[in-house]
């Protein structure tokens, strides 16, 4: 996979609906940010948010900020955007943090609730921090959450059930690695790469933790607003094809300073 240049990344982003236009219905994220600011504990995608963001319009600000969704509070209706240079300024935030994780030899844990898109991400990310020096953190066998079964597939913990990798923006499968490493003695992670709740569950428990976003899933863009996340990715996390994905990841390893030649 040749590297692109930030201008071809950016490009990419948008032809491919990553970035840009994306597919996300400008009413869905409405509807999100709202039941975020609600109290409703789904969207906090196992953050604490106590009482700070009970405003639906203070939750879209941050969303403009960090996303780049239109910040016109009286736009309802179609299609929302997402700012390419958000995605790829965090990208290079996240490389940084990688590369850190890579100079220290750190114990890395990777997580996805996103399996159909972003599994390979996570996949190529793991392997390229091994061939670096990394330990990717292998987790506990026979672990439950949510009427599923805790596992791991190629470097990354996913929540499965009846024999299909599930969709899960729920903070119970992380919350459930992380009390049995508790339980167990063993050393919790010095890193997370994740998404969804479990990112979001990795960073109310004082771990390090990076992960991507989608522009309907606001709890992790302003849990690095208020440092409980170290960087939050936007992007549409499942567009029609994965592999739309690889440019994107290559970018990624190579602003980290990473080995792609093992991934």
């Amino acid at each position: 996979m040749p590297i692109p240049s930030r201008a071809a990344l950016a490009d990419h982003l948008v032809r491919s609906r990553i970035a840009g236009d994306v597919a996300t219905p400008r009413d869905n994220n409405l509807s999100h940010y709202r039941k975020l600011a609600n109290g409703d504990r789904h969207y906090w995608l196992g953050l604490e948010l106590g009482d700070r963001w009970t405003d639906e319009q203070d939750v879209l600000a941050v969303m403009a900020e960090r996303c780049g969704v239109n910040d016109d509070p009286s736009h309802r209706q179609g299609q929302d955007t997402i700012d390419p240079e958000l995605t790829i300024d965090a990208l290079e935030r996240m490389a940084a943090r990688l590369r850190k994780a890579a100079d220290a030899g750190e114990r890395v844990l990777f997580a996805t609730g996103h399996p159909g898109g972003l599994l390979d991400v996570h996949r190529q990310t793991a392997a390229a921090l091994r061939a670096a020096g990394c330990e990717i953190v292998r987790i506990p066998g026979g672990l439950f959450a949510d009427e599923g079964m805790v596992f791991q597939f190629a470097d990354v913990a996913m929540l499965e059930r009846g024999a299909t990798l599930w969709h899960t923006h729920s903070p119970a499968p992380m919350a459930a690695i992380l009390d049995c490493f508790e339980h167990q003695g063993t050393p919790l992670p010095d890193l997370v790469v994740a998404d969804h709740g479990w990112a979001g569950c990795a960073g109310q428990r004082g771990l390090d933790a990076i992960g991507y976003a989608d522009c309907n899933d606001p709890a992790l863009f302003i849990a690095e607003a208020e440092g409980t996340l170290q960087v939050a990715v936007p992007l549409d996390d499942h567009v029609t094809d994965p592999r739309f994905y690889d440019p994107m990841t290559a970018y990624l390893l190579h602003a980290a300073g990473l080995d792609t030649t093992a991934v």
